[in-house]
């Protein structure tokens, strides 16, 4: 029987749980210091006290960078048995957590499948859910509507929730007075944003932000705070809207800590390199350290069909500034649901930032994985550089592809190879290029 409601409320009794006993060990950090930051929020567990077989992470600051993979049905790909098999591929590729974007239809089926099959976090966006489920249009939705969808994704174990309401009328009043290139892109603001207009009336999950808290603290749900004002193009980075939101967020973290909420604060999305650490430390300045989780950021917009690289070059920056969660951009961005051939490509390009960003934060054993595979490149142990290979089967693929005259070099170089010829001088052999 829990004698605590939420990760945080634990913590704050000095209760250390199963989840964070797994996370410490994980992590190689020192269960107090661990207990220590989550209580003050600092640090996020999502764990739903509903989803059963969840391999418990964590977020935030001194632990590994962790990445989230976005899927889900749509109206034009209806195809649920399709987004599961990309859940099982993610989940081989050990990305630390799932978002199920779904926007279309009766979602409860998959997204039960989905949380019942995953050990890694699930989100959602119950916002995308309400047209569907209650099969009304947005003006027909009541306030009261949107809190019983979220209540709906506790019960199912949902583990985090992306919710739009930092989109107030403070906010959406800055917004309509300072121009925009590409307005609102953020799916969820831009539906709170047009239900506010609507209906002439507050943003909901504003107005009963209460009551929202205490869904999430009944359920230990982590309240993923959305930025619906981020970025969709560099010319709107760090803009008035951005930052007027951002205030609302840490006004609105603070109040959620108060009722022990777990609490992630999600951030942009399109903007120039310059600018990617200044809004990391803006970030957790005033949101009073709460962890980071960051689209990208895109650090340009000319690329369509190459994201993945755009944003694992900003997701780099950023969390080698202070970003503690990726969320992953695949070569299908801006264009069309990814495959499972573009969510691999996104995966890694993200997990290469997130690795990168780790080894400048100095976290734990970072580095200790980069000395073994130097140390395996110099000895020319191929299987062992397989073996600690983000990719191990695409390296295989590629050393296969092209097989060398002798087997300690690669065909790029051959005999010519610089490991090999100064090993052998090393060892007083001879170097026999010819």
């Amino acid at each position: 029987m829990r004698n605590y409601t939420t990760q945080m409320d634990a913590a704050r009794k000095g209760i250390l749980t199963p989840e964070m006993k797994k996370v410490a060990r994980k992590e190689s950090m020192d269960e107090k210091v661990l207990m220590e930051r989550i209580a003050k929020g600092t640090i996020a567990l999502p764990a739903n006290i509903h989803h059963s077989n969840l391999e418990p992470e964590a977020v935030g600051e001194g632990l590994r960078t962790k990445i989230n993979v976005n899927l889900g049905i749509s109206k034009d790909a209806y195809d649920i048995e399709a987004e599961l098999e990309k859940a099982k591929t993610a989940i081989e590729l050990k990305a630390e957590a799932i978002m199920d974007l779904s926007n279309y239809g009766k979602t409860e089926e998959f997204r039960k499948r989905l949380v019942d099959m995953s050990p890694a976090m699930i989100g959602t966006v119950p916002v995308y859910d309400a047209l569907g489920f209650y099969e009304k249009e947005l003006k027909d939705i009541k306030a009261e509507d949107f809190l019983k969808v979220v209540e709906k994704h506790a019960l199912e174990g949902v583990d985090f929730v992306t919710i739009h309401v930092g989109m107030n009328k403070q906010t959406a009043k800055r917004f309509d007075d300072n121009k925009r290139l590409t307005n609102i892109v953020s799916r969820g603001g831009s539906l709170m944003y047009a239900w506010m207009k609507l209906h002439d009336a507050e943003n909901p999950f504003y107005e009963y932000y209460d009551e929202l808290l205490d869904i999430c603290e009944a359920h230990d749900v982590t309240l993923s705070l959305g930025d619906a004002c981020r970025p969709g193009c560099i010319a709107d980075s760090t803009d008035a809207s951005q930052i007027e939101e951002l205030i609302t967020l840490g006004e609105l973290t603070k109040r959620a800590w108060e009722k022990n909420v777990q609490v992630i604060i999600e951030g942009p999305g399109h903007m120039k390199l310059d600018e990617v650490k200044m809004n990391m430390i803006l970030e957790k300045k005033l949101c009073h350290g709460a962890p980071f989780y960051v689209l990208g950021p895109i650090v340009t917009d000319v690329a369509p069909g190459y994201d993945h690289i755009t944003g694992a070059i900003g997701g780099a920056i950023a969390a080698a500034s202070g970003a503690d969660f990726l969320c992953y951009v695949t070569p299908a961005e801006h264009l069309r649901l990814p495959t499972i051939d573009d969510m691999k490509e996104g995966i890694m390009a993200s997990k290469i930032a997130a690795h990168a960003g780790d080894l400048c934060k100095k976290i734990p054993n970072a580095h200790t994985w980069d000395y073994e595979m130097s140390e395996a490149r110099k000895n020319l142990d191929w299987n062992r550089m397989f073996e600690l290979s983000l990719d191990p089967e695409k390296a295989k693929e590629y050393r296969a592809s092209s097989i060398p005259e002798d087997e300690n070099s690669c065909s790029m170089c051959g005999k010519m190879c610089s490991m090999r010829n100064i090993n052998k001088v090393l060892n007083g052999e001879e170097v026999g290029i010819l």
